[in-house]
């Protein structure tokens, strides 16, 4: 995987090679940092590279560092220059994503979020699928559970949560699955390792809501938006049972990583007729056109570089 040259670290655009932190940094010992994934599409007919909705990223990034008690001096705007600036050093001529975190910079034991310096960072890395498997996915639902509002809220993309993801992913590789689908503390449908989920039901397009613990992503948004708008689907946001995805029409993830991964089977049980339905491949071709500048319609969700 090819990393970037460069990176933005402490105030300022470095070689890659020294954006290096310590091992005593409070970030790295607790988990006390949040995150966001971007990624930034390269038009081959513009030649031009695209970053995909990096407001709504960078705002959500903050609202995950309102959580954490983090404060940096940079807004939506700034973060968005950053990157732009951060893309230009390395003249990237293909895919990639970007990794932009906020930290607890400090260093010292101690587990707390307060008095303690915050700062930010961000690279990038040559990106091209998240599942190999993306269109014909075996899922598995998870023996671990997502982590609880009240314990630690999934909507905000905090580095500690994600040991519940690894926890999740790795059962279900293991056994031979490409992916998991988790349960929140009630028994309904949350979401994938780090993936949102939709079904099909009935014609209508299922997804579990903000409050049955999952991030609220911004690749989620973008196709219940296309979805209503371009395909004229109904789009329900509500708890979802385990048994009615083993009933649905068609199953599929959404994430900035994943993009859309069509889900053929759940614990051995074919979805629909086994294979990607026609819902999931009209989004995927339709997310594919917006995200590389390809539909006037929503030039708006992508920054050219």
């Amino acid at each position: 995987m090819d990393m970037s040259k460069h990176a933005f670290f402490e105030g300022k655009i470095v070689p890659l090679s020294e954006a290096k932190i310590n091992i005593a940094v409070h970030g790295f010992m607790y988990g006390t940092t949040v995150f966001s994934g971007m990624r930034s599409y390269w038009s081959e007919e513009k030649k031009r590279l695209f970053v995909f909705r990096p407001y709504e990223h960078f705002h959500r990034l903050l609202d995950s560092a309102k959580i954490m008690s983090m404060t940096i001096p940079y807004d939506e705007q700034a973060l968005t220059d950053l990157t732009l600036e951060l893309l230009h050093a390395d003249d990237w001529h293909e895919d990639v994503y970007l990794r932009p975190t906020i930290y607890k910079a400090d260093m010292g034991i101690g587990v707390r979020l307060h008095n303690l310096r915050d700062d930010f960072s961000m690279f990038v890395t040559a990106f091209d699928k998240y599942l190999s498997n993306d269109s014909n996915a075996h899922l598995t639902f998870s023996s671990w559970r997502r982590v609880d509002d009240n314990v630690i809220p999934a909507r905000g993309k905090i580095s500690g949560a994600y040991a519940n993801s690894a926890l999740i992913k790795t059962d279900a590789n293991r056994a031979g699955f490409d992916e998991a689908i988790v349960l929140d503390q009630d028994g309904h449908v949350s979401e994938g390792s780090a993936m949102n989920i939709f079904m099909v039901r009935g014609g209508k397009l299922v997804t579990p809501s903000p409050t049955d613990n999952i991030l609220e992503g911004i690749t989620r948004r973008s196709v219940i938006e296309l979805a209503r708008e371009e395909l004229g689907i109904e789009v329900v946001e509500r708890s979802i049972d385990r048994s009615e995805v083993f009933l649905a029409e068609e199953v599929f993830m959404t994430g900035t990583a994943a993009q859309i991964v069509a889900a053929t089977k759940v614990d051995h049980r074919p979805i629909g007729d086994g294979k990607m339905g026609p819902i999931t491949s009209k989004l995927r071709a339709l997310f594919d056109e917006v995200v590389h500048a390809r539909h006037p319609k929503y030039l708006k969700w992508n920054v050219e570089v």
